[in-house]
């Protein structure tokens, strides 16, 4: 069973195939739940919130995210998950896009790289 609950910090991103600036993820931490994801930059404040489920039965883990806060409350993400240690990747499509097959993005899907503060 993935267990995501705790903090993480964002280490790197990449967006349409192409890496984010390191200023897009600077200062930036992910909170998972049993069932939610919050995304908080230190000065800009609360950046995302979502409810999730797993399909652990995909290998890597298949993630649903519904937006839980607006602007974009009920927008839902299509995406692909794993844990190795303390570094979490995620890597989901833009709504209406569908789920990314791989940890590599293409138009409309954007991969983030955290790693667990809470050790």
């Amino acid at each position: 069973m993935l267990n995501l609950t705790g903090g993480y910090t964002l280490v790197s991103g990449e967006r349409d195939g192409k890496p984010l600036p390191p200023s897009h993820v600077a200062d930036t931490t992910v909170r998972f739940t049993g069932d939610t994801v919050k995304v908080v930059h230190v000065t800009r404040g609360d950046a995302y919130a979502a409810s999730y489920t797993l399909d652990e039965s995909s290998d890597p883990c298949q993630v649903t995210m519904t937006a839980t806060a607006a602007p974009d409350s009920g927008d839902v993400a299509l995406g692909l998950i794993d844990k190795q240690g303390d570094t979490v990747r995620l890597i989901y499509a833009l709504p209406g896009k569908p789920c990314p097959t791989e940890f590599k993005t293409k138009a409309g899907e954007l991969l983030f790289v955290m790693t667990n503060f809470n050790k």
